[in-house]
């Protein structure tokens, strides 16, 4: 499960952040200042840190040039009020590799979150190279909508590719069958039942075992995760 290190003070906040986060499927550990901050991101690294910049002991920014002086690569994502491009720059040239500016919306966050985990390719077992992900003996090109399998171009539809480029974006984290629906179907009307045979299909295609899947894992009475 991909680990988010979530560094905010406003108690407020910080718990949104937790309760959204953990949601969407990801593993969440909140620290309320700069110092805990350091110290957590060495001793239990984490996929990504949300890294307010307003923060007690040290700020953000601080932070933020420790981390990468003391050599960390954990992708940072910075939260800040400041509305300067001066002060946005400055994080980006620490090092940091995004910013979202406050108040932003629980969607736009989750969309950066993604973009630089897909950047960065933190996901274990697979490998990301402009456009495409490989993982095992299949390679998914995102360029050319093709799933190519021990280099043989596969049979898949259009929406099994969509659910598969759903599972990859995700990837490490449990995904519920509305989840899928709305990411897939775009909200048009279908039942579960068809989550789940889409999936069968999909999994016939790229796991080398059908009947007991190696990358797209059931996760009873919650959905499906994907570890490739």
């Amino acid at each position: 499960m991909t680990r988010i290190l979530v560094v905010e003070d406003d108690p407020g906040i910080a718990a949104g952040l937790q309760e959204d986060l953990a949601f969407e499927g990801y593993r969440v550990e909140v620290v309320a200042d700069g110092d805990a901050a350091v110290c957590v991101a060495r001793e239990r690294p984490a996929d990504l840190i949300l890294l307010d910049v307003m923060l007690p002991k040290k700020d953000g920014f601080q932070v933020c040039r420790e981390l990468r002086r003391s050599g960390t690569t954990t992708p940072i994502v910075l939260l800040t009020a400041r509305s300067l491009e001066a002060e946005k720059v400055m994080g980006l040239g620490l090092g940091a590799d995004d910013y979202v500016t406050k108040p932003f919306s629980p969607a736009e966050l989750r969309a950066r979150i993604e973009a630089v985990l897909r950047r960065t390719a933190h996901a274990a077992g697979g490998t990301a190279s402009g456009d495409a992900y490989r993982f095992g003996d299949v390679e998914v090109d995102f360029a050319r909508c093709e799933v190519r399998r021990a280099g043989t171009v596969v049979d898949i539809t259009a929406v099994e590719f969509k659910l598969l480029s759903a599972f990859i974006r995700r990837r490490g984290r449990v995904l519920s069958r509305p989840q899928l629906l709305d990411d897939v179907w775009a909200g048009t009307h279908c039942s579960d039942r068809v989550v789940d045979s889409h999936v069968a299909n999909l999994r016939r295609k790229i796991e080398p075992e059908p009947a007991s899947p190696q990358y797209i894992i059931s996760v009873r009475s919650l959905g499906y995760r994907f570890d490739g």
